[in-house]
């Protein structure tokens, strides 16, 4: 039982690093960049602090910087040094990990998109609710540092400021935040068994929203991850008002944000603002639980979308060394290894300056002596004022998270290049009842099927009925097959579904003009 549960948190832990090393990255260079390039003021400004648009504010930024809810938090840190207050903060740190360009196109493959629209608003109602409630209870919370950090010299000196400053907050008190917030997934670990979620946010219980809040509080996922289940969620017919809370805390909120919340503000006005925030998000889970939800789709009654949060082990009767290990070598990518190998380098590296540099001495080397001004070295070398390269650094993010929309969605041949291994795996597995292949299969599918829509309507503007259609039929066989494959007394029903799988796929591939010139 015990190795079960420590093997089973140390892979949830790998597996959320995984995915989050890109986006805590990014987190720490936007941070980064507000400290030594904007400034306290230009940051201020930036945010629209002091005046009416500053939560509004804070909601627009956060959902055009692709961070996750890891990442969020070394940002909100640098934005309190920067004055700015604990309701504009939180509105950043909430809404920033819910939605970014990539996941918003991800999600209009999941839903109608008016579902996805009301999420969007009311994401924007919560953090303008909750953040002007916590601003008027507790006024005088935007406090900068002081005294400010000072400027560095242009050139290189800036550049390597910014990566001091992006190693010593990984290996410095950022990197307690993270792993508090990892303790969340570890203890759903431990609490949750096997497929203990699978049942039990059908869209019948009025229980549902709330088991979800009490899962999804400790829990963390990435935007994509997040939209990914939200998918599953309405595809399966589960309950609306539980998706939203998924949404809300699985995506926008960890244990880590809570504690750095806790020991900035107190406990009593972050104990406040989690009941206020508890309120408006359960009230309005039950608000659009019945309106939004679809009159098309036959509830499925199981579902394997949360699996994630529980254990991946039995306690008795399976050997989880050998599921550990072949776990993490199928389903961690070569992109993720290469996140991982950057993010424990930039950890070693950081780690080595807080022995050897506790007093920041290098920093300070770094940084321009008071009273001096940078100079115009030569006739084609002009100086950028910070805030300039910062604003430009930031747009290029912003940029490459629009303009990435085209290389993680690729055109509908690449996609379907990229699945006919993983069809041929899991139809192989289908046939021969294999359960380990068609559960690395399926997910695969299901993620380029997705991607193969966003793709064709970035290219095309539009994905006709008729391909969506196909497209979900052949999510719908994968579906039920991954369900055959739960009970080895249907066995022959999942063979048949298995050759139902490759059938649906070459439709589909026809109706998206792959390998045919029309579809039939």
């Amino acid at each position: 039982m015990f190795e079960a549960m420590f093997l089973g948190g140390l892979l949830r832990v790998i597996q959320a690093l995984a995915a989050a090393a890109p986006t805590i990255l990014i987190g720490l260079l936007v941070a980064a960049t507000l400290r030594r390039l904007f400034g306290h003021a230009a940051t201020r400004r930036m945010f629209g602090a002091g005046t009416w648009r500053e939560l509004p504010q804070a909601w627009l930024i956060g959902m055009l910087l692709p961070v996750c809810s890891l990442g969020a938090i070394p940002v909100a840190r640098e934005m309190r040094r920067a004055g700015i207050s604990g309701g504009t903060i939180l509105a950043f740190a909430m809404t920033a990990p819910l939605f970014n360009p990539l996941s918003l196109l991800y999600g209009l493959t999941l839903s109608n998109p008016v579902v996805l629209l009301a999420f969007a608003l009311c994401s924007l109602l919560i953090v303008t609710v909750v953040g002007a409630a916590w601003d008027w209870f507790f006024p005088g919370t935007a406090k900068a540092e002081d005294p400010p950090p000072r400027p560095v010299a242009p050139g290189l000196s800036r550049m390597a400021a910014l990566l001091l400053y992006m190693v010593r907050q990984l290996a410095g008190s950022s990197l307690g935040y993270l792993a508090i917030a990892l303790l969340g997934v570890v203890l759903l670990n431990v609490v949750l068994p096997v497929g203990a979620m699978q049942t039990v946010v059908e869209q019948d219980n009025p229980w549902a929203p709330l088991i979800m809040t009490a899962v999804a509080i400790p829990a963390y996922a990435t935007p994509m991850t997040a939209m990914g289940q939200l998918g599953m969620m309405f595809n399966h017919g589960n309950s609306i008002g539980a998706a939203f809370a998924l949404l809300v805390f699985g995506a926008g909120l960890n244990l880590g944000l809570l504690a750095w919340m806790a020991r900035t503000y107190g406990g009593r006005r972050s104990a406040a603002w989690m009941l206020i925030l508890l309120a408006v998000v359960i009230g309005l889970a039950y608000g659009v639980d019945r309106p939004l939800r679809p009159h098309d789709v036959e509830p499925a009654g199981h579902t394997h979308a949360f699996d994630i949060y529980c254990c991946p082990f039995h306690h008795q009767g399976q050997d989880c060394w050998q599921k550990f290990n072949s776990t993490l070598s199928e389903e961690i990518t070569r992109e993720q290894r290469w996140g991982l190998a950057l993010l424990g380098t930039m950890l070693a590296i950081g780690v080595v300056l807080q022995i050897s540099d506790p007093r920041q001495r290098l920093e300070r080397w770094l940084e321009t002596p008071a009273g001096e001004a940078p100079q115009r070295i030569g006739r084609f070398d002009w100086h950028l004022p910070g805030p300039v390269l910062g604003g430009i650094l930031l747009a290029i993010l912003i940029g490459l998270s629009i303009g990435g929309s085209f290389v993680y969605y690729p055109a509908p041949d690449q996609c379907f290049l990229a699945m006919e291994f993983h069809k041929a795996e899991t139809v192989s597995g289908g046939l021969g009842f294999r359960r380990h292949e068609t559960d690395r299969g399926i997910p695969l599918l299901d993620d380029w099927t997705r991607r193969l829509q966003v793709g064709v309507y970035l290219r095309q503007g539009r994905v006709s009925d008729y391909q969506r259609m196909k497209a979900r039929v052949f999510l719908n066989k994968l579906e039920l097959l991954q369900h055959a494959m739960d009970d080895p007394l249907h066995r022959q029903e999942a063979a048949q579904l298995a050759l139902a799988v490759d059938l649906a796929h070459i439709r589909m591939k026809r109706a998206f003009g792959v390998g045919s010139q029309a579809p039939e």
